[in-house]
């Protein structure tokens, strides 16, 4: 695969992932339940760059805001986190919400669950795919 597209409805903004997206999370945190977004990750200034304009939501973490929400101004669509820590190596980490793309592109991606709202751990796989995620 040598990346994906995603928009948000309006087509006013959106962002772009090159190369393989890897699998796809489910999380059921508080934020990824209230939007059920399903998420590809990689860093800032790395393989994701958002295109358009967008608005900002800044999730407050347990001492300091960990997340920066991105969405369309337009049409209000979740297209993306931008984390506000930084990591060991001093990147940041990104991840979009591949909802946004075309189901054709993604549906057989494998879906890696993660436990974000008590354990904050990954779940064992169960062989699902982003088709299995739709409905």
């Amino acid at each position: 695969m040598t990346g994906l597209e995603g928009t948000c409805l309006c087509a006013d903004a959106g962002w772009t992932l090159t190369g393989d997206p890897g699998s796809i999370t489910a999380c059921n945190c508080t934020l990824c339940r209230r939007y059920g977004a399903l998420w590809a990750y990689d860093y800032e200034g790395g393989r994701i760059v958002l295109k358009g304009a967008t608005r900002t939501f800044t999730r407050v973490g347990k001492a300091d805001p960990a997340l920066e929400i991105h969405f369309c101004p337009t049409c209000g669509c979740l297209l993306a986190w931008r984390g506000l820590r930084l990591e060991e190596d001093g990147r940041r980490r990104m991840a979009v919400n591949i909802r946004l793309a075309d189901p054709d592109s993604v549906v057989d991606l494998p879906v890696d669950h993660f436990e974000g709202l008590e354990s904050f751990e990954d779940l064992p796989p169960d062989g699902r795919v982003v088709r299995d995620m739709w409905f």
